[in-house]
Formats: structure tokens, sequence, C-alpha cells
């Protein structure tokens, strides 16, 4: 189905046009028409399937169309679980505007506060932002949402996982206007928080599955090779990079320890890499992703951190060189490749670590996997010998000779951070001394002296 017989404004044709994008995919298809007439939406579609314009289309053609609810308050807010994503998401609705006379703005945390609070006394029509700081500013009170027309949840479900989901009550009663429309995107419908907080923000949504997340994706190989143990796998993975013919490759990791030390492991081996983890502040992230968007390095080493909203066209290759412990997140990961119809190679490497997580994916994706071999690098560990190992001997509880009362103290204060934690127990140790010396005073004064006696 072309673009054109979707019913949407003119102006909006030509910016597609422009981008060379004439025919709509499957979610945009069956969204755009049910958001145009103004219904809330749940819908479900698989990575890379063009849901971005499936929701920023229908927002901008509706404000084309309608007068807007109010002269200050923005028509349009699309919330992103990550920075990564938004921006992703803020590129995309730019392109969109080209020639109208609206404005956008990115409100990300990790960002300076008080540009951003400049930036909304602009009053823009569209914000694409976190949920976290987009919280902030209501509370702050640099922006209200009493006249928004549409609020877009985009990947609500990662949002969720990631806690945000009083963020987004509280975005949620902040936008109290009785005609405000509601659009979410979640990777699956099947998430219980998903339905719930659906149910909370969502009036009589019309419900679209497109692609389930756990289907196979047509545009990418999917191998999976076996190793016997950590030296394995990396000589497993220099042969794979040695040998395979790619542009860009993303390695996943479990940890942010194990992403340094597989990136320095890399670069000894003459593979130019580079690192993506959890500790780096917004501009390092900033940094790293331009160079690796711009090929100064063409292998990325990183944890699920960056498993979603990253849309990069050249990456031919993902790499699990450990599994991922949800099974969802393996699709997503599989998915930063294949990506605009392009060709792309997904390749995992199960260990004895991992091999719980592959039989979750395995039956995720309900087919039998078959492991691929390399010459001289064929794995011989066997799934029956994790069965026989013997269990580990449980420790005895440790004998506790405090009260419940101060065992419930004590666990309440391991779990403070521990700056905060050595002045409780300064400040308890002063109280205790104060009371014992208060009970010194009294027990001196509660009874008459001997020469008082005399």
């Amino acid at each position: 189905m072309q673009f054109k017989e979707l019913g949407l404004d003119n102006r909006l044709l030509k910016n597609l046009s422009h981008y060379d994008f004439k025919k709509a995919t499957d979610i945009q298809k069956q969204a755009i028409p049910v958001a145009i007439a103004g219904k809330d939406l749940l819908a479900s579609s698989k990575t890379g399937s063009g849901k971005t314009l499936a929701f920023v289309l229908p927002m901008l053609h509706k404000s084309l169309k309608n007068k807007a609810f109010s002269a200050k308050d923005p028509r349009g807010v699309i919330l992103a679980p990550t920075r990564e994503l938004a921006k992703q998401v803020y590129g995309e609705l730019k392109s969109m505007l080209g020639g109208l006379s609206y404005e956008a703005t990115l409100i990300l945390g990790g960002e300076n506060f008080n540009d951003q609070v400049k930036a909304l006394r602009r009053f823009p029509k569209f914000i694409v932002a976190t949920p976290g700081r987009l919280a902030d500013h209501l509370e702050h009170r640099s922006l209200f949402l009493d006249g928004l027309e549409t609020l877009v949840l985009d990947e609500a479900d990662r949002m969720l996982d990631l806690g945000f989901a009083p963020e987004l009550r509280r975005i949620h009663n902040a936008a109290k206007h009785r005609r405000r429309q509601t659009l979410m995107f979640s990777a699956t419908l099947d998430h219980a928080e998903v339905n719930d907080i659906a149910a909370e923000m969502l009036d009589a949504p019309k419900r679209i599955s497109i692609g389930v997340s756990n289907e196979e994706h047509k545009d990418i190989t999917q191998k999976f090779y076996l190793c016997d143990h950590l030296d394995h796998k990396e000589a497993l993975l220099e042969r794979i990079l040695e040998e395979a013919e790619y542009k860009q490759v993303i390695i996943f990791t479990a940890t942010r320890v194990d992403t340094d030390r597989l990136t320095k492991w890399l670069n000894e081996k003459q593979l130019k890499a580079i690192a993506l983890s959890g500790n780096l502040n917004q501009t390092q992230r900033n940094t790293i992703m331009s160079q690796f968007e711009r090929h100064v390095f063409k292998i990325l080493v990183t944890t699920d951190v960056a498993s979603r909203g990253l849309d990069i066209a050249t990456v031919t290759h993902v790499i699990n060189f450990d599994m991922p412990k949800h099974t969802e997140e393996y699709v997503h990961r599989v998915g930063r490749t294949g990506r605009a119809g392009n060709k792309g190679d997904a390749i995992s490497l199960v260990g004895p670590k991992d091999w719980d997580s592959f039989k979750r994916v395995e039956a995720f994706l309900q087919q039998d996997i078959s492991f691929s071999a390399l010459e001289g690098l064929k794995g011989k560990f066997k799934a029956s010998a994790l069965r026989n190992r013997p269990s580990r001997r449980k420790r005895k509880p440790l004998k506790v000779k405090h009260s419940r009362r101060r065992q419930r103290l004590r666990s309440q204060l391991i779990a403070i951070k521990p700056s905060i934690r050595m002045w409780l127990w300064v400040i308890r140790y002063s109280f205790r001394r104060k009371s014992r010396s208060q009970k010194l005073i009294a027990s001196k004064t509660d009874y008459p002296s001997l020469a008082a006696l005399s």
C-alpha cells in the first residue's frame, strides 16, 4: 500500500517522497488509519518494522488538520526508554517536520536541566523525551501538559522493565485533557505490566500485533556455536571475525567488566574495538556512538544498555559473546542487524554458563536449534554433564544473638549507602551514650546521699 492511500496530509506526503518513502509497512498500514481516526492504540511489532513513522505521521497529520487544545502546551509528546532510542525517534520526527511551522525539542536525562528549561520556554509543539527527565520538568513546573493532544509510549515494555511506571503515571495524570489520544507500542502484548498500565492510560484501545517478538527474522541468519570455556569462546570469536565479511559488528557481553576486558583483548589482537557500558557519562556515550556511526571503529562491545534503540543500517553482524538472561532480549539484540531490508548475521557463543539461557531462547523461538562448528574449534561439552554436577553444599545459617529489632535495624542500615550508614551508626551510638548518662544522673538523684541521712 502506498502512503498516499492512507489519507495523510499532502505536506507529509511531500516529506515522505523527499526521503524516498513510498510504500507503507504492515504496522504503518494498520496503525496510521486507526490513529488518524482519533482512537487509542496498543500495538506490537518487531524491531525494524517502521513503527516510528506509524505514530509520528498520524500525530503530525492531526496537528495540521485540527485546532490546538492550548496555545502554549505541547501538542504531542513521545516517550522512549533510552537516550539512544529517543535520539533516533527525534531524528525521524525532525525529518517529517521539514517545511512545517512546528518546533520540536529533545529532553533527555544526563543533559543540562537549565538549557532544557530555556528550550521549553519557547513552547515547542512536539517533545521527544525519556520519562524520568520529563517527570522532573513537570515537578519543576517548567512544563505543563493540560492541553496535550497525543501521548506516545514507544517500547512501553522496556520503560516498565526499567522501573519507569511511577513516572509514566505522573505524566498520564498531568496530561488530563478529556480528548487526549494515547498510542502505546510494545515489543509484546503478553507483558503483564503493559496490560495493567494500558488499562489505566488507554480508552478502549485498538489492539494490533504485527510480527510478534518470537517470530524468526527472515533477513537474519542465526548461528549457534558450542564453547567449552572462556579461551575457547575467545578463539571462536577471533576466527569468526577473521573469516566474516563484515562492515560493522556489535558484540554483547553479560557485564561491564566483561565489556572492558573483551574490548582490551580485541584491540590486543589488532581488531579495532570500542566499549559502550553503563558507567559512562552522557558526553562519553555520545562520543562513542558518534565514532561508531562514522566507522572510526568497526566493532562495538556493549551490554544490554544499547540493545534497544540502536538503528545503524551498516551493522552486518551481531555476536552474543554471552547469552542474555531474558529471552526477549535475545530478539532485541539480534534485531540490531538486518535492518531496513538489509541482510544480517546473528552469532551466539554458548558455553556451560549460558546453557540455561540458550534453552530458554530455544523454547521461546519454538524451534530445535542445531549447533554450527568451525574446523579445529568444535565444542565438546555436553548438557548431561551439567545435570550430573554435584550440587553445592548449603551453608549453615549463622547463629545470630541479636534481638529481632536489632536484626531488622542492621538489615535496613546495610541497604543504605556506606556514607549514610556510617553517620547513622554515629548518631545511634551518641544517643545510646546520652541515654546511659541520663540514667546514671537519675540514679544519683533518686536516692539521698549518706550525708543527708546522717
